[in-house]
C-alpha cells in the first residue's frame, strides 16, 4: 500500500472509532466542558467561583454577576461556523496526521476545501503557543485515550 493510501486509510478508520465514542454534538461538549472546567469554574468576568447551570446542559452561569459561558467559549472551537463534532474530528486528523491535506480533510468529513484549510491552519496556530493549546493538548489526549481503549 502506497503512502497516500495508508494515510487514507488511517484516517477512515480514525473517524470510524470517533464517531462510535462521540456519535452527536452534546457528547462532544459534555468532554469540552469537563476538561475546560476540571479545575471548577471562574467567572471570566468577575472571578466568582459559584455558579449553575446556563441555558444549555453544558454551560456555566456565574451566580454573582449572572453571565454565561459556553464550553466552547474562549477555546479554539469558539465560533464556528459547523458543527462541534465536525471541528473535533478534524482537529483529531490534524493532530494525529500532521501532513494530511485539507483535500483530504475535505473529503473526509465532507465540508469545503477552504473550510477545513482555514480551520488547519488555526489549529496549527493553536500548537504553535496559543493560550487554548494547553486544553487542546488536553482534548486530543483525551480523544486519543478514549480512541484507544475503544480498539
Amino acid at each position: 500500500m502506497n503512502q497516500k493510501a495508508e494515510k487514507v486509510n488511517n484516517a477512515s478508520n480514525l473517524l470510524k472509532k470517533f464517531s462510535t465514542i462521540f456519535p452527536d454534538e452534546l457528547q462532544c461538549l459534555e468532554m469540552l466542558a469537563e476538561l475546560k472546567w476540571k479545575d471548577g469554574f471562574v467567572c471570566r468576568h468577575c472571578g466568582h467561583t459559584n455558579w449553575c447551570h446556563g441555558k444549555s446542559v453544558t454551560s456555566r452561569r456565574c451566580t454573582k454577576c449572572k453571565r454565561e459561558e459556553s464550553a466552547t467559549a474562549h477555546t479554539i472551537f469558539h465560533h464556528c461556523k459547523f458543527s462541534l463534532n465536525v471541528a473535533m474530528k478534524l482537529s483529531l486528523l490534524v493532530c494525529q496526521i500532521p501532513d494530511i491535506s485539507s483535500y483530504e480533510l475535505s473529503r473526509q468529513v465532507k465540508i469545503r476545501h477552504m473550510t477545513c484549510y482555514h480551520f488547519q491552519k488555526r489549529l496549527l496556530v493553536c500548537q504553535q503557543g496559543q493560550p487554548e493549546n494547553e486544553l487542546l493538548k488536553e482534548l486530543l489526549k483525551e480523544m486519543t485515550k478514549r480512541l484507544e481503549h475503544q480498539a
